[in-house]
């Protein structure tokens, strides 16, 4: 991977921890995950204008970065790459709520990619490194409280609507949105507790 001089130093840090978090360190994707979650969860707010909406996305956003970390490209800064997925992921999320939609950005993105063809395909040790994050989140999502995990559990893991969990669990709709608003702020305290 090569270094790009014209990034800051913040960028340069983040470059440290994208690589460390390549090679299967937890602490790296927790500290960018910490470095970005408010940022990108505000960005989101501002494009869904519904908090728990841009709470879900929030995660959804780092759950694709994660597992495609090894898509990243030192050309651009790992905020810029991250808050290309959040865009994407917003652009999705609208268009499944079959919302109109604005586009968000006009770079061509033919220039911001590399022109050579790479397979989508992760190498065995991404797998397994992909494995391991995949891994971690489920540990800390196993250490919730039974209520909280089965609804995190449905909800990202088997990507139930909310109607569907509320109708699984047999509680409104509105209980599992705020159960799940509160399921979320625990799994963030857990990450963060892990970095102390």
């Amino acid at each position: 991977m090569n270094h790009n001089s014209n990034l800051s130093n913040n960028a340069k840090i983040d470059l440290l921890n994208v690589q460390a978090a390549m090679k299967g360190n937890q602490k790296a994707f927790e500290k960018l995950f910490l470095r970005y979650k408010d940022a990108i969860f505000y960005f989101l707010l501002r494009i869904v204008n519904n908090r728990t909406d841009a709470e879900d996305l929030t995660l959804e956003c780092f759950g694709k970065a994660f597992r495609n970390i090894d898509q990243y490209s030192t050309k651009y800064a790992f905020s810029t790459w991250l808050f290309r997925i959040a865009s994407n992921t917003s652009i999705d999320f609208i268009r499944k709520k079959n919302k109109s939609i604005i586009k968000l950005d006009t770079t061509d993105e033919s220039n911001m990619g590399s022109t050579s063809i790479e397979s989508k395909i992760p190498s065995p040790e991404q797998q397994i490194i992909n494995e391991q994050n995949a891994r971690y989140m489920r540990l800390k999502v196993s250490q919730l409280k039974d209520r909280y995990r089965i609804l995190i559990e449905l909800r990202y893991f088997k990507e139930y609507s909310y109607e569907e969990i509320a109708q699984e669990m047999n509680l409104p709709i509105g209980t599992i949105k705020a159960q799940l608003f509160r399921a979320r702020k625990l799994l963030f305290m857990n990450i963060k507790n892990d970095e102390l």
